[in-house]
């Protein structure tokens, strides 16, 4: 069994660091500031999108071209100011360990994203990290969930893809990996759970996933 997951909305809770980055980076051109649940809503396919749809929703005319590494810079400077795993991840780590090896499979930049598992002590929990700045591309490319797998020495059907969004669906449909929805996370508003199919699950809370993976062993 292999468990790989996606970071943000799933592992951890970074939508007041995402938002207040992406208003600093608004305050820096004089454009209005975003609500949290609206910059939310413009997250998981990449920090260049995030940082588009957020100018475009602010009413600048076009996005300026320092605008990707000034976010990122802004991010680097708030990316532990708030966020943290949710509640009971680490208690779903610690049972699910050992069952196999776990990675982390995200859009956001690889450094970030070992900085956040790193700050919040979920680093070594996983045996491989890929971000959405290497060149396996990003969701949902499946080109990074099909290196895992690989990597593993897994099959599509013997690993299990957990995110909370839309993109995460897509990504474990491309390759035909078994889907849990993280119902919990901030994505999950872009999903329709009628898309599900007969091997995906849908979580409330993350110790549910220790439940269903031994249901699933069963």
């Amino acid at each position: 069994m292999l468990l790989v997951f996606d970071l943000d909305g799933t592992l951890v809770d970074s939508s007041q660091d995402l938002a207040d980055s992406a208003n600093a980076l608004l305050a820096s051109y004089d454009a209005p500031a975003q609500s949290v649940d609206r910059i939310i809503q413009m997250v998981g396919d990449g920090a260049a999108k995030l940082v588009e749809r957020a100018c475009t929703a602010a009413g600048l005319e076009a996005v300026p071209r320092d605008a990707l590494p000034r976010f990122l810079k802004l991010y680097d400077e708030r990316l532990l100011n708030h966020t943290r795993p949710y509640p009971g991840v680490v208690e779903t780590l610690d049972e699910v360990a050992g069952r196999g090896p776990m990675a982390v499979l995200t859009n956001k930049p690889a450094r970030p994203s070992r900085d956040i598992l790193d700050g919040t002590g979920l680093l070594g929990y996983f045996d491989e990290l890929v971000g959405g700045d290497g060149p396996l591309g990003r969701k949902p490319d499946p080109t990074g969930l099909r290196w895992l797998i690989d990597r593993a020495g897994r099959t599509p059907a013997s690993a299990l893809l957990i995110g909370d969004s839309h993109v995460d669906l897509l990504t474990a449909r491309a390759v035909g990996t078994p889907f849990c929805l993280a119902g919990y996370g901030f994505g999950v508003a872009g999903v329709e759970v009628g898309s599900l199919g007969p091997t995906d699950w849908l979580i409330d809370r993350p110790l549910d996933l220790v439940a269903r993976l031994e249901d699933w062993a069963g």
